[in-house]
């Protein structure tokens, strides 16, 4: 594994890092002992940081860290998420007494004194526009509740409007093979205030697996299934906003890049991982197949000139018209 900086925290984390989403639910069946295992492995693989929320679950994916903490002894970091417990989840709900309220509840989900990483969990834009919500932060850090605190957005707007706040510390983005927009400005307005990135959805939420089919099919509690059309929340989560049959067609037309050896998905992340402004990739696993499949990534030799051409040029003709100027 190769560990890359997280914005100005001093941490290394492992460029191929842990989601827990998936864990907690919203996609499809769950078992808590499997994702420990798969929890286990990935420690056992070099992975040091693991992204979760407050409602995954409803609390179950942060539980379960609390459970590895009791059974590891190494030091690993872990990123929880604060906001869309709100109902109606609004800009006014940001506030002092909510974000507490918040915190403390994941402080006793995750069984510790203090959230190694706090992020909010793409609010609202207004919130950006809120700079008390930005000082309640800092006050919660400064009582010891929060060591750092960053943001997880939907657009690129948002995550340049966030990082002018100089306590943020990280920024949260969609951004794969279907989603390259934060690569034009956002990247390069990161790395000059030293904010990490962590690259979510790297998989377009398994499209860039290879492995679905015009017949595939997903349980009903499955996000890729209720949120298509962003029926529950903004539809950019659900296979990175892109239609099912468009992201086929692409997918299709990337396998002939595919380094020899190598699977789609460990291409999809690799590519995540040539560019240096990224500090992590955060692929969701609920087993330990999943787990193993995702770290190959980390050993897979750069791209060279030509796939990353090939790459873009797939994206600029099938996808970037569906999603370049939404997110």
């Amino acid at each position: 594994m190769n560990y890359r900086e997280l914005g100005r925290t001093g941490w290394k984390v492992s460029e191929i890092s842990f989601g827990a989403w998936a864990i907690g639910g919203s996609w499809g069946d769950v078992d808590d002992s499997d994702s420990l295992k798969a929890l286990h492995r990935a420690l056992d693989l070099g992975v040091n940081f693991f992204d979760t929320a407050d409602v995954y679950g409803d609390g179950r994916s942060e539980q379960l860290f609390a459970k590895l903490r009791k059974d590891r002894s190494e030091p690993f970091y872990v990123a929880t998420k604060a906001g869309r417990r709100l109902d109606p989840h609004v800009a006014t709900g940001y506030n002092r007494q909510n974000l507490t309220a918040f915190v403390e509840r994941s402080l006793k989900n995750l069984d510790v004194e203090i959230i190694d990483l706090l992020q909010l969990h793409c609010p609202p834009t207004e919130v950006y526009y809120m700079p008390e919500v930005f000082g309640v932060l800092d006050d919660l850090t400064k009582a010891g509740k929060l060591r750092y605190y960053g943001v997880s957005v939907e657009k690129v707007e948002e995550a340049l409007k966030a990082i002018e706040f100089p306590n943020v510390q990280s920024v949260q983005i969609i951004f794969n093979l279907f989603r390259q927009r934060p690569a034009d400005l956002f990247f390069s307005e990161a790395q000059r205030r030293k904010v990490g990135i962590l690259a979510r959805v790297p998989l377009a939420s398994g499209m860039l697996t290879g492995k679905f089919t015009s017949n595939s099919k997903f349980s009903s509690e499955d996000h890729r299934a209720f949120n298509r059309h962003g029926e529950s929340f903004d539809r950019g989560e659900t296979f990175a906003g892109v239609d099912f049959e468009t992201g086929l067609k692409a997918v299709e037309e990337m396998r002939a890049l595919v380094p020899s050896g190598a699977t789609m998905a460990e291409m999809a992340l690799r590519w995540i991982l040539m560019f240096p402004a990224v500090t992590c990739a955060i692929p969701g696993a609920k087993r330990v197949s999943q787990v193993e499949d995702n770290l190959k990534a980390a050993d897979l030799a750069p791209l060279d000139e030509a796939t990353m051409r090939g790459l873009h040029e797939i994206y600029y003709q099938h996808i970037r018209p569906l999603v370049h100027y939404y997110w």
